[in-house]
């Protein structure tokens, strides 16, 4: 089953990846996504500031009309297609690329209308990722996927914003049981890890999983429907289960 999937994950992926080359005329409506401006600072709330002068902004207009189609992409696919080059192929190349994602896309979504609905999906990402990152003692792969989560928070944003019947009813679902069986299968991994654990004893030890279960009580706080509950779920099994 697996194998299938990621064969059909590729296949789809290949779909996505035409030529880069655009024509004059959708070269000519992104042009409306130009800066007038001399600098233009590329921020995120997770990743590094990135600074553009205005040629090179515009430059990056240009040569990534992804980030501007009617229907974007996840941030996994579209580096996939588009951003897995010289430009973006390092590791920090790829954090980013999805800084810019997450730019351009959250100029779509709205600053301050999903302020809350961002803030909420990044802190319980983030959550996720320490959980792991503190069982696996570190290691870059967390560090740099910390990076990247405001591109998946700002994608699921837009997911949600295209759906209203779907958002309305949020609220109405009870997700009290299974919200507890989440929040236990996370417990069970950090007590399943810590028993092959032998790299910190005694009080450190106590003092570690102390830490590490206080993420998992702000995850427990910060779940508030099953929108969230569906959103941690996703993301932690599709990022974390191989390490």
């Amino acid at each position: 089953m697996k194998k299938i999937f990621l064969l059909l994950f590729f296949i789809e992926s290949l779909i996505c990846c035409n030529p880069k080359n655009q024509d004059s005329s959708k070269r000519i409506a992104n042009s409306k996504y130009y800066t007038k401006s001399d600098t233009v600072l590329i921020t995120a709330e997770i990743a590094d500031t990135i600074k553009y002068d205005k040629k090179s902004f515009n430059e990056l207009i240009d040569k990534h009309p992804e980030f501007f189609q009617d229907w974007p992409e996840n941030p996994d696919k579209f580096y996939f297609c588009f951003g897995n080059n010289t430009e973006f192929g390092s590791e920090a190349g790829k954090d980013h690329y999805y800084t810019l994602y997450t730019y351009f896309l959250k100029q779509r979504n709205g600053f301050e209308k999903y302020t809350e609905q961002r803030k909420t999906l990044i802190h319980i990402f983030s959550n996720i990722n320490s959980i792991f990152g503190h069982i696996a003692y570190g290691g870059s792969y967390f560090g740099h996927q910390g990076k990247r989560i405001p591109a998946y928070a700002e994608y699921l944003i837009f997911l949600s914003s295209i759906d209203k019947e779907k958002e309305s009813e949020i609220d109405h679902y009870d997700i009290s049981k299974q919200k507890k069986l989440y929040i236990q299968t996370l417990r069970q991994i950090i007590e399943d890890e810590n028993s092959i654990d032998f790299e910190s004893v005694g009080k450190e030890k106590i003092d570690r999983i102390k830490k590490i279960n206080l993420l998992v009580d702000e995850i427990e706080q910060l779940i508030t429907s099953s929108y969230y509950l569906r959103s941690a779920q996703n993301f932690h099994y599709q990022y974390y289960t191989k390490i």
